[in-house]
């Protein structure tokens, strides 16, 4: 076979159309691993886990107060009771109430044997020896019953899940103190380009430092995956073929910056060609349009353009859906809202158009956006300042101030 044989016709997809094809193309890993908890923060669940207990294990007082049997004010003429004892959180009251008694009780404490209800102590006036109730109360106020958040036998997490500091604490109080998660994910990637140098070095003329080693590195950085930095390489097809293959070798997913156009230092797409295939090349975007998607043997590969913003735009769309379906979570549409522009917006037909903007919320809860100046899609700066993309659709021509538009707020600035 001919290595243009295995490239796939330039056609610009839809954003929609590329996200489809690659998630119906890629699986995910196998693999899990257990790991202690407090390691397991950003890691992806490897099983769904059912409770072994009942939270909260036993019934217990949700205010500081008092406990007794509802039914006991029905059976005397008074709202009043006799304090038998004391029920501290972790010390519960050891005793079994009597008629006309009560617990002096904490939030937290294990409700006594014969209580039912528990009456806030702002509600009471304190005698020598017991409690009077100034005003009517409900039976079972105030008390949490056993199992009243999740029974035993119930879902407490579905696999898939990303864990999060509120997961962890879920896991340590069903009794967990470790948790079957997806091995990490191995991420290989480099920069092309003879231009670049590293940070650090002094530049000579015509050449730029490569940011997009480090913007792709804060992409990437979560405890879900392995970076796997292969540093810059030159605009040499040798070179390249051999970083690719080496990076087929380690890694689970490989990811370039640069060298995707129709340059003649362009060799990425011919590279990935001869040496794997070329699942589609193009996406009808702005920034981010040279993007390419194939295989190179076990690896997966992503080939960003070499402008920055472009760099975060694809990897926001593309990328980052897919890395997430490779570990097995839990994927979700991105958040987008829609808010009212606020300065003019130019566009042209043909693609869809991620401009950067500043949202902000009014008094009411409504939102408003104001494009950047610096839209370049070599300008980091402008995607320093945003705080969304503005998501202008493939038919959009121009946006006046006042009309709305969709947006999609930077809900995390990593993977």
């Amino acid at each position: 076979m001919e290595p243009n044989d295995r490239c796939a016709e330039p056609t610009n997809l839809t954003l929609t159309d590329a996200q489809v094809r690659i998630q119906k193309t890629i699986a995910p890993i196998t693999g899990i691993e257990e790991i202690p908890l407090k390691q397991a923060k950003g890691r992806v669940l490897a099983t769904t886990i059912t409770a072994p207990i009942d939270l909260p294990p036993f019934a217990n007082s949700a205010m500081d107060g008092y406990a007794f049997c509802h039914a006991d004010l029905a059976r005397q003429a008074s709202a009043t009771l006799t304090i038998a004892g004391t029920s501290f959180a972790g010390r519960p009251y050891p005793g079994k109430l009597g008629s006309g008694e009560c617990v002096r009780i904490f939030t937290g404490a294990a409700m006594p044997n014969g209580a039912d209800t528990v009456v806030m102590q702002e509600d009471v006036t304190r005698l020598s020896d017991g409690i009077r109730l100034e005003k009517a109360i409900l039976p079972l106020a105030n008390v949490r019953p056993a199992g009243d958040e999740i029974r035993r036998g119930e879902c407490l997490l579905e696999r898939g899940k990303i864990l999060d500091p509120a997961d962890l604490g879920l896991l340590a109080s069903a009794g967990f103190p470790q948790a079957m998660v997806t091995r990490k994910l191995r991420v290989a990637f480099f920069s092309t380009g003879d231009e670049l140098q590293p940070v650090g070095e002094t530049l000579a003329f015509g050449q730029i430092y490569d940011s997009n080693r480090y913007l792709i590195h804060g992409l990437l950085d979560h405890p879900s995956i392995k970076i796997i930095d292969l540093g810059v390489i030159t605009d040499d097809a040798a070179a390249i073929k051999k970083t690719l293959l080496e990076a087929s070798d380690q890694a689970d997913a490989i990811i370039t910056s640069g060298g995707v156009s129709v340059g003649d230092a362009d060799f990425i797409t011919s590279c990935l060609a001869e040496l794997g295939k070329v699942e589609f090349w193009k996406v009808a975007v702005k920034p981010g349009k040279p993007f390419a998607f194939g295989k190179i043997g076990p690896a997966w590969f992503f080939g960003l353009p070499g402008n920055p913003v472009a760099v975060m735009v694809t990897f926001q769309q593309l990328v980052r859906p897919a890395l997430l379906e490779m570990i097995g979570s839990q994927t979700k549409p991105p958040l987008r809202l829609m808010a009212v522009c606020r300065s003019p917006l130019k566009k042209s037909p043909g693609r869809m158009e991620f401009q950067r903007g500043i949202f902000e919320a009014d008094a009411e809860g409504n939102f408003a956006v104001t494009g950047i100046d610096r839209q370049g899609s070599h300008q980091l700066s402008g995607m320093s300042q945003a705080n969304c993309f503005i998501v202008l659709p493939i038919e959009n021509s121009r946006i006046k101030p006042g009309e709305m538009v969709e947006i999609e707020p930077f809900v995390s600035a990593s993977f």
